[in-house]
Parts: structure tokens; C-alpha cells; sequence
């Protein structure tokens, strides 16, 4: 039986977990390290590691701050931000990750994606896609550099070329909802799922443990959250009796 994975993420800038509303307005979440060890310890099913200011600054990530969350997990981490070739994704593997993620990187250079998946695997190469709902016509745009540009590129489209280029995963992040508290974009979840045949990771919006469920129910084999989880409202353990209840099949903690 498919379980699903609860997985919280961790937005990283200047050595700080931070966390805001659509990409803006960061406040303060804490250190990586202690989260991450917190996240294994409630029962997570992997941690989300994302240098978010890295393509923007046009920078390679922050390998220290990775190799010390690493070395307190005994759970997958997936690394993303800054990796544009296969040479910054074999760092972050050495530097004990277990899978990297690809996003403005690989929406400016396709190949990215061929080559990280024909060195290391499927399973090693993630598409992380931040996108939001176009206000004029139907369907969503992806958007670069931690949501500040827009490509004005189909996000349906891209997901099926990442796919076929080797994309092992994908990580949904709706900005519309980013912060906001009121739930994943199902529409936009359902779409995603229709064209994929790999792992598909909700992200954006969760501000109850309901909302996860909804993710859930949308065929999403991942739920991913932060807020909910960084400020306290929410444990790990305390998410997945949820979706038990609810029916949902998860890892006993």
C-alpha cells in the first residue's frame, strides 16, 4: 500500500531556517540543524533542504550548513537551490544528501536535469517548480530565482519535459498560497497529477492538518509543510495521527 510521506521544508537563508508569506516578508524560524534533528526525531519522512537566496545571488549553497544538517538525520534530505550542474549536485551527495532538486537552474538550462539523472539516477534528481495561477488565462506560470521572475512558461508543460529528461520527482510549490495559510491549490495539484507517472510533493499553503489531507486526497504521494511545524502549532506525529484518522496511509512514527 502507497504510503504517503510527511515531509517539512526548510527555506534557508544565511545559515537561518526562514519562512514568510508568497516569498516575502521572512521572518526567523530557527537553525537547520536543530530543526532537522527535531523533524527526525517526531517521525518526519524526509527533510527539505532549499538555499533559497542561492540562484538569485547566483552563488553555490551553503555545502557547510548541509553537511551539519545531514550528519543528524537518519532520514532522506533533499537539497536544492543554487544546483546548476551535475558537479554541484555530486557536493551535495557527498555532502550527505540524498536527493538534490533542480529549479531555476534547470528552467535556464534543460540538461541539467539529463545530466544529473544519467550520473546519479531518477531517484537522485528532483524538479522543484514554484509557480503561480495566471490572472488572465487559464493555467500557471513558472516563476525563477525564489519567485522573482517570471518565465511565462507553462507550468503543465515544463512538468511533462522535466519528467521525460529524467526527473525522478516533483515538488508542486503554489506561490499563491505560500504562507498564506488557506490551503494547497488542489486545482493545481490534480493537474500536475493527470500528467505525472512519478512522485508528486504538494507545497504551499498548509495552515491546518486538514489541509494536508486535502493534499493528500489530491493523489499527492508527499505532503510538505513548514510554518505549521517551525512555529509550533503542529508536530510531526500529531500531522500523521491526523491523516490516519482521516484515512490516509502513512509511516507509523
Amino acid at each position: 500500500m502507497r504510503t504517503v510521506r510527511v515531509v517539512p521544508c526548510l527555506d534557508v537563508a544565511a545559515g537561518r531556517v526562514v519562512k514568510g508569506a508568497k516569498f516575502l516578508d521572512l521572518k526567523d524560524a530557527g537553525d537547520p540543524v536543530e530543526l532537522a534533528t527535531k523533524y527526525d526525531a517526531e517521525g518526519a519522512d524526509e527533510v527539505v533542504f532549499y538555499d533559497i537566496t542561492a540562484s538569485a545571488e547566483e552563488r553555490n549553497i551553503m555545502l557547510e550548513v548541509v553537511e551539519r544538517t545531514a550528519e543528524t538525520l537518519f532520514i532522506p534530505l533533499t537539497v536544492g537551490g543554487g544546483i546548476r550542474s551535475v558537479d554541484d549536485a555530486r557536493r551535495m551527495l557527498r555532502a550527505g544528501a540524498d536527493k538534490v532538486s533542480v529549479n531555476s537552474s534547470a528552467v535556464k538550462d534543460p540538461e541539467v536535469i539529463n545530466a544529473i539523472a544519467e550520473e546519479f539516477g531518477a531517484q537522485c534528481a528532483v524538479l522543484s517548480i514554484d509557480v503561480k495561477r495566471r490572472e488572465s488565462a487559464a493555467g500557471w506560470d513558472v516563476y525563477l530565482n525564489g519567485g522573482r521572475v517570471n518565465t511565462e512558461r507553462d507550468a503543465l508543460v515544463w512538468v511533462e519535459e522535466g519528467i521525460k529528461r529524467g526527473a525522478g520527482e516533483v515538488v508542486v510549490n503554489s506561490m499563491d498560497r505560500d504562507g498564506m495559510k488557506s490551503g494547497y491549490d488542489l486545482d493545481l495539484l490534480r493537474a500536475v497529477g493527470d500528467i505525472c507517472d512519478v512522485p508528486v510533493v504538494a507545497s504551499g499553503g498548509v495552515g491546518t492538518l486538514d489541509h494536508l489531507v486535502e493534499g493528500a486526497r489530491t493523489g499527492a504521494d508527499a505532503v510538505l509543510a513548514a510554518s505549521i511545524f517551525h512555529f509550533g502549532q503542529y508536530s510531526i506525529a500529531e500531522a500523521k495521527t491526523h491523516l490516519t484518522a482521516a484515512g490516509i496511509p502513512v509511516r507509523p512514527v
